[in-house]
């Protein structure tokens, strides 16, 4: 704690008393100027924020995101001003700069995001906070570090169940380094929260998932402080702060009162507002020490990257390998020379061959249980505290984390997703198992990465190349076993294509990528014993893709090419192909899954879908070239 005895200091209470007032303040003036935002949920806050960043929280003011620093995630981050309020008053910035809220060329936004030096993650998709934070705290456990994580939510956002995902992991897993806040204000956005002030049923939700519930006067700062201080002694389980406050606390026209939600008050209220609060200033002895923040705890081990080359991989050459078995290979290799990468897997890595990862570096795998929100939340906590996180699953339960996952791509998170089972030719487990929309999400991710491996050396390769790659990747791979197309020595980079068949004859080319593309082979051999050459591209790189490449192809086969991949037509291979060669007048025929999949073998499906060698050969057949 920063400093000793402050529920006893009376003109400590009085200096953080007038803290919390000016925070209502500067966040009615600064919402007021913009013309939006959400003063009564900053309003309800105060007196927390003034408590943990005045008087309990270790950090240095002066280096918002140093690794030695306690972290705070605002996981209700419409409540942004009373954050940036407090920054201001650190002196990060001037307090006239809070006037410029949600201005388009002002770096405090809306809702808080990573442009600004003390936020990790960007936050108002409620329910991600605590996630974040769970990934935080264990961070801090394995490098040894003495910083401890803070987690503010609203009481509304406590219906998501992705918050219950994390207090089950983290009360699983003793985080006791882990502090939430739940500022229960009673009021959501259009009506009143389930529970509203039920606080003894707050209290038995949270105590009944293992951690130490402690409910406390949200205004009441000596509360505040003894309830920090028994989070930071308590051993073996997390805490959490259960703090009943009023939304727009302080300002009696407002004060609890259903309706203001959203909504800034306009200058006649404001200044009624500030008036009324500016008599709520305490006076302060003269000669007390101002409150501020004590200095940050030790950092911890610093993670080192490894050591060059990358380990290779040692394919043999008639070996047949899933390419869900070369990544748990790959990775695991990977994670033995670098002490940066963690695994996170959601109760599958039996099958997605994480299970390798966790022989070599058990300390840095983390199961994540079938909680798939709460395993990307945790995954953006290890990216923003220098960790490159390796979440893994089927493909299809990805698209359950899909908020997380957008959220990752605009914090443009270090965080490498995995996904294995993808598409139809998983086989016999049927529809519900079928990652068919996975490449549309990750492709629509601002600066994503997606790769898209075909063989066990390419899928090393791909994970060797999302490893180093400083932003988010996605990595698709297969449950069939597949023969090696490579040799262990090929080269593969960020936004390169392979031609695996090419000839002066071709009049057509097949871009494909995993199982489709070994049916693509196929039908150049059965093409070709008809008499009919087509060039085959192994696409490889989905984002970025490899545009040079497709054009010179597309030149050399009368203009046309012909997509064929084990994923839904919307948003997959062939969006991706179409948009970088059709300005260029390039014809792009695209063979995807077309309607609802079902149970049945692997050949069966890719045959009843038309995504198989018989189908190509027909649909080049059909083009009469």
């Amino acid at each position: 704690m920063a400093h000793s005895n402050p529920a006893h200091n009376t003109a400590l209470q009085a200096a953080l008393h007038n803290l919390a007032t000016q925070l209502r303040i500067d966040s009615i003036q600064a919402t007021t100027a913009a013309g939006s935002g959400h003063p009564t949920s900053s309003m309800s806050a105060a007196e927390i924020m003034a408590t943990l960043f005045f008087s309990v929280m270790r950090f240095d003011p002066a280096h918002p995101a140093a690794p030695a620093n306690d972290k705070f995630v605002l996981s209700k981050g419409h409540a942004a001003p009373v954050l940036y309020s407090v920054w201001a008053e650190l002196g990060l910035f001037t307090r006239e700069h809070l006037l410029t809220l949600r201005q388009i060329d002002s770096n405090l936004e809306g809702h808080p995001t990573p442009e600004l030096p003390f936020v990790a993650v960007p936050t108002g998709a409620l329910g991600q906070g605590l996630s974040v934070g769970l990934g935080m705290a264990l961070q801090a456990r394995l490098a040894g570090a003495g910083y401890r994580t803070y987690v503010l939510m609203g009481d509304g956002e406590t219906a998501e169940g992705s918050v219950w995902e994390a207090a089950a992991v983290a009360s699983h897993d003793n985080v006791d380094n882990l502090c939430a806040i739940v500022d229960v204000n009673r009021l959501g956005q259009s009506q009143p929260t389930m529970l509203q002030h039920e606080m003894e049923v707050h209290q038995r939700r949270w105590a009944a998932f293992g951690w130490n519930a402690l409910v406390v006067d949200g205004h009441n700062l000596e509360q505040l402080h003894t309830a920090f201080a028994a989070a930071e002694a308590a051993q073996g389980q997390p805490t959490v702060l259960l703090a009943r406050t009023l939304k727009g606390k302080g300002v009696s026209f407002i004060e609890d009162k259903n309706g203001w939600h959203g909504k800034a008050l306009n200058r006649a209220e404001a200044d009624a507002a500030v008036a009324e609060l500016t008599q709520a200033f305490r006076p302060v002895p003269k000669g007390s020490a101002k409150p501020w923040p004590a200095a940050a705890a030790a950092p911890g081990h610093a993670p080192q990257p490894a050591a060059a080359p990358r380990p290779a991989p040692s394919f043999k050459p008639d070996q047949q390998v899933a390419t869900r078995e070369a990544f748990g290979q790959a990775l695991a290799a990977l994670g033995h020379r670098d002490e940066r990468i963690v695994a996170v897997d959601g109760d599958v890595e039996n099958s997605t061959f994480t299970q390798d990862f966790q022989k070599v570096a058990p300390e840095r795998f983390f199961e994540g249980y079938i909680a798939e929100q709460n395993m990307a939340g945790m995954a953006m906590g290890f990216a923003s505290t220098g960790r490159i996180p390796f979440v893994s699953t089927f493909a299809c339960f990805l698209t359950r984390a899909a908020d997380f996952v957008r959220l990752a791509g605009l914090a443009q998170a270090n965080v490498k997703f995995v996904g294995t089972h993808a598409g139809i030719s998983i086989g016999e487990d049927g529809g519900s198992q079928m990652g068919l929309e996975d490449l549309s999400l990750f492709r629509a991710l601002p600066e994503s990465v997606v790769l898209y491996p075909s063989d066990g050396v390419s899928t090393w390769r791909a994970i060797e190349l999302a490893a180093e790659h400083q932003g988010l990747c996605y990595v698709r791979t297969g449950r069939p076993k597949a023969a090696l197309l490579y040799g262990n020595d090929e080269k593969f980079a960020l936004g390169q294509a392979k031609v695996l068949r090419q000839s002066a004859k071709d009049v057509v080319t097949v871009v494909a990528a995993g199982v489709t593309l070994f049916e693509a082979l196929k039908a150049c051999d059965q093409l070709k014993a008809q008499g009919v050459a087509i060039r085959v591209i192994d696409l490889f790189s989905v984002r970025p893709i490899d545009q040079a490449a497709l054009l010179a192809a597309a030149s050399a086969t009368r203009n046309t090419l012909i997509t064929v991949e084990d994923h839904y037509a919307a948003g997959g291979i062939g969006d991706a192909v179409s948009e970088a060669v059709s300005p260029a007048g390039v014809h792009v025929i695209r063979m995807a899954v077309e309607g609802i999949p079902r149970s049945g073998k692997p050949a069966e499906l890719l045959h009843r879908y038309k995504i198989d060698a018989e189908a190509i050969v027909a649909q080049v057949q059909a083009l009469k070239l």
